[in-house]
């Protein structure tokens, strides 16, 4: 199996460096600007369930996350990353507040890379709620 090239990694790196910070505090644009105009990305659940498409779709899409979703900001911590060619998986632990309730989640994050931006983005998690009592 082959690895990413040194610059796919470099790109893909400070793609999750804006992603992270995009869910912990709601500001998007550094994530949005390394987009590619044909940008796809696919999401497992919700109103964006499979297959999206474009930067704009994906400006709605990452707002409503923070806007109503993670409302307090969510916080990922990298755990592993693995990459083949042009796409690189992030996984990592997530903790915070879903629509207001305690949230824990381990997820992985799949960008594709084209060049120095980010062509798509697949998500695969695994929630566990904190259960009140």
């Amino acid at each position: 199996m082959t690895t990413a090239s040194p610059e796919i990694l470099e790109t893909a790196h400070l793609a999750f460096k804006h992603f992270t910070e995009g869910l912990a505090t709601g500001e998007w644009q550094a994530f949005l600007n390394m987009l590619t105009s044909d940008f796809t990305f696919w999401f497992p659940v919700g109103a964006f369930k499979g297959k999206n498409v474009g930067k704009e779709k994906a400006r709605e899409f990452f707002h409503f996350v923070t806007d109503k979703v993670f409302t307090e900001g969510l916080v990922l911590t990298l755990e592993r990353v693995t990459s083949s060619d042009t796409t690189v998986l992030f996984e990592a632990r997530s903790e915070g507040k879903m629509f207001g309730f305690p949230y824990q989640n381990q997820v992985a994050i799949s960008f594709d890379i084209r060049g120095d931006q980010v062509c798509a983005y697949r998500e695969y998690l695994s929630i566990h709620y904190q259960l009140q009592s």
